[in-house]
């Protein structure tokens, strides 16, 4: 009976630990890479629930995972590459602006963020909209909503 009980927390805890952490590869302090992030966001924070860009903070919510296939669509990464990718509610306002007074969306409010990281690298895409993007490759092809696409590494 308590080998039994041992094992069920065993289990537990380790489901709670795999659940837990795969998006922890997006967390912590990321290096402007892009040309685009070197001049829009600068280097950037993600923590649990808070992405902050060039001392302002906002808080995100994370919605699901992405599945290889999105992040194929998004970033135009191979799909059997590895990684996690994952789908952020935010609320960054247009007015907002970052690096050399530039805003992330133009005249938009961002609403989404999608985020890939594998290994010691990180891509962003922020996306304007109330409904959440649809991540196929003719969706983002076509997509209105789509603000840019940024790269960081540790």
């Amino acid at each position: 009976m308590k080998r039994e009980t041992l094992l069920r927390t065993f289990a537990g805890l380790l489901l709670t630990c795999c659940l837990t952490t795969t998006h922890a590869e997006e967390r912590g302090y990321w290096r402007a890479a892009s040309s685009s992030a070197r001049n829009i966001t600068g280097d950037l924070t993600v923590a649990e629930e808070k992405l902050t860009i060039n001392f302002y903070s906002t808080t995100m919510s994370r919605i699901r995972a992405l599945e290889a296939a999105e992040v194929s669509a998004v970033f135009d990464t191979d799909s059997s590459a590895g990684g996690t990718g994952s789908l952020y509610r935010l609320n960054i306002p247009a007015a907002k602006k970052f690096q050399h007074k530039n805003s992330l969306c133009g005249s938009e409010n961002v609403q989404w963020m999608a985020a890939y990281a594998a290994g010691n690298s990180l891509q962003l895409a922020f996306f304007s909209g109330d409904k959440p993007p649809v991540f196929t490759f003719d969706a983002i092809a076509s997509s209105t909503d789509r603000c840019g696409t940024f790269s960081y590494v540790r």
